[in-house]
């Protein structure tokens, strides 16, 4: 799935909900060209945004991110990467280097987002903090990843994990000069 069909959900819902793009910019603190650009699928960014987004309009985080909702469990076979999504990190789709893969794509009534991420090495790059309510466990399952939180700086190689409240300002990236896997659990409260 590209861009445009997780702006489109967006856009369906906060259409359903009768909420105007100006409103949903004033409530989410987020300027409305963001907003546009998120909704026509030309920005995808990280995590805060959308998080800001589905609480504003009452939904879960993995509305966005799910094709369709099943009740019973889901099940998704290694390699399966079928619903990966880039984040970007300016509107200009500089990358984050972190591409996300569900791992509960179809779960109804999910607390809990579940994903393998790519965290892909660029060591030109700034790390810019963001934060958002509820929590985030991650485990490294290849290479290695620096994790800045708050005002410490993490290291953390393969079969290590960290467990931390995302309302603190942090950033996740790759550490060294390989990429790296972690399996990314987030939790946000809705």
């Amino acid at each position: 799935m590209d861009n445009k069909h997780y702006g489109d959900k967006i856009r369906n819902i906060r259409e359903i909900r009768n909420v105007t793009l100006e409103e949903l910019s004033e409530r989410t603190g987020i300027s409305l060209k963001v907003i546009s650009s998120i909704e026509n699928g030309s920005y995808m960014p990280n995590l805060t945004p959308l998080i800001k987004i589905a609480r504003v309009l009452g939904v879960r985080l993995g509305t966005f991110l799910d094709d369709e909702e099943g009740i019973g469990p889901v099940v998704v076979r290694h390699n399966s990467k079928n619903y990966g999504i880039h984040f970007s990190e300016k509107e200009n789709n500089g990358s984050t280097g972190l591409d996300f893969y569900s791992l509960a794509p179809s779960k109804s009534g999910r607390h809990m987002e579940p994903f393998i991420i790519d965290v892909i090495n660029d060591s030109s790059k700034e790390y810019p903090l963001s934060d958002h309510e509820g929590e985030e466990f991650l485990y490294v399952l290849s290479g290695a990843i620096e994790i800045y939180y708050g005002k410490e700086k993490y290291v953390l190689n393969k079969g290590d994990s960290i467990y931390y409240d995302s309302i603190i300002p942090h950033n996740v990236h790759a550490f060294g000069s390989e990429n790296a896997q972690i399996l990314a659990v987030v939790y946000s409260p809705f």
